[in-house]
């Protein structure tokens, strides 16, 4: 057995002290969140018509507009979520490597 091995048994893969050290988990549970509620706002105002109608008639086929709005919904809370993940590691990047 290597010493790179050893350190990898002790202290655990690299990847997952830099993991820790950008605050993934954290990030992530925060764009889940944010995506989770913009997407439920969204289609909220959309569903409810709280903008008022839409101007235009519209045929939507195998189901209603509301699921697939739900569907769109789902797209638009994972998508957020991402954007929302990987700004804030990036911000909290820049913020470690300033500091070394």
């Amino acid at each position: 057995m290597s010493e790179s091995d050893a350190d990898a048994d002790a202290d655990g893969p690299p990847t997952a002290a830099l993991l820790d050290a950008l605050a993934v988990k954290r990030n992530t549970l925060v764009g889940v969140g944010v995506g989770i509620g913009v997407a439920a706002l969204a289609y909220a105002v959309r569903i409810f018509e709280l903008l008022g109608p839409v101007g235009f008639e519209r045929t939507y086929p195998i189901v209603g507009p509301e699921a697939w709005f739900l569907l769109l919904a789902i797209v638009f809370a994972s998508a957020t979520a991402l954007g929302v993940v990987v700004v804030l590691t990036a911000i909290r990047a820049v913020r470690l490597s300033k500091n070394v």
